[in-house]
């Protein structure tokens, strides 16, 4: 099987129940950590996101991007 296609695969199985764009909590579930440490990560811009407001929106293509699944 192709790189290409492992990854895709990956990204298709990987935290399926979750919507494609998350909120904190939802990704510190996702990666098992803190809603405190998810926090951090996002105000020292280790994982990009995006705000609406004061809300963070994190698409789960870069939690995967963070934790090096693809």
């Amino acid at each position: 099987m192709e790189r290409k296609a492992i990854k895709k695969d990956t990204y298709l199985l990987m935290f399926k129940k979750y919507p494609d764009v998350v909120d904190v909590e939802q990704m510190s579930e996702m990666i098992g950590i803190s809603t405190k440490t998810a926090y951090k990560l996002l105000r020292e811009n280790k994982i990009k996101h995006f705000k609406i407001g004061r809300t963070y929106k994190i698409p789960k293509l870069n939690i995967l991007l963070y934790i090096n699944v693809l």
